[in-house]
């Protein structure tokens, strides 16, 4: 079911860790950005755009984890974009002779047998320095970061004011860094001082992960997020529900246990 967030824009949240995929409205048909996980979910979204009469012209994933650069037959072949670093990396797995294997170690038990694996990964590049996606809809700002995964990009919609923030600003998830990259803190603070920067031009976010959030509630998730990634950088337990007592998921709690013992080793 779509679910309606501003103007021209809405999204359709999976049962899987409640992934949302977000449609914008253009004038031929729709731009669709991380549209989902199991192939039943990805048909449904398929059949809803026929049913509102916009085909899918444009697609984007926001960065080249498994479970954003998913792809069904029935959502037809408009070209898929990410950024160029993010389109590199998931080549990279691609090349691999196991990469499935590899990445069926990671699928949710489950989902797996229901997540299409034949069209994982066809991204396009955009070129270095893209700022806005080429498509004939509404300015959609690209916002290339370093935080989480190699090549992640925001967008945001500047018309209504929606952010699709990818794999960060969640209220049920706490901040996953990159722990591959050379500065994973680094990384993760500068991406939310440039969400932050554009703060004033949101009305909505849509993480991609939880709920999707109203215009105030996008500094108070910035700020929470900052508070997690600083007390890692300190060394301090951060105080923070998402790994509380009350965890929407009990996993996350071993999550943050790695990702403390990866940053002390940093140390």
């Amino acid at each position: 079911m779509l679910n309606h967030v501003a103007e021209g824009v809405l999204t359709h949240e999976s049962e899987f860790i409640q992934t949302q995929a977000t449609v914008v409205q253009g004038r031929d048909g729709v731009l669709l950005v991380d549209p989902g996980i199991t192939r039943a979910e990805m048909a449904d979204l398929a059949h809803d755009l026929r049913e509102f009469g916009r085909p899918v012209v444009a697609a984007f994933s926001t960065h080249p984890d498994w479970d954003h650069v998913l792809w069904h037959p029935d959502l037809g072949d408009a070209p898929r974009y990410g950024t160029a670093r993010g389109a590199a990396s998931i080549r990279e797995v691609l090349s691999m002779a196991d990469w499935k294997e590899q990445i069926a170690e990671g699928l949710p038990p489950e989902y797996a047998d229901d997540i299409p694996m034949e069209l994982l990964g066809h991204i396009t590049g955009l070129p270095e320095g893209t700022t806005h996606l080429p498509w004939d809809g509404p300015a959609v700002r690209v916002l290339e970061h370093r935080a989480h995964a190699p090549g992640h990009a925001a967008l945001l919609v500047e018309g209504s004011g929606v952010l699709v923030a990818g794999d960060m600003l969640s209220d049920i998830l706490m901040p996953f860094l990159d722990l591959q990259a050379d500065d994973p803190i680094g990384d993760y603070l500068a991406a939310l001082d440039l969400f932050e920067s554009v703060a004033d031009d949101v009305a909505a976010v849509v993480p991609g992960h939880g709920s999707v959030g109203g215009a105030g509630e996008l500094r108070p998730r910035i700020a929470q997020d900052r508070a997690y990634v600083e007390a890692l950088r300190d060394g301090r337990a951060p105080d923070d529900p998402r790994i509380g007592p009350s965890a929407p998921l009990d996993w996350l709690v071993d999550v943050h246990d790695w990702q403390v013992q990866a940053i002390a080793e940093r140390r």
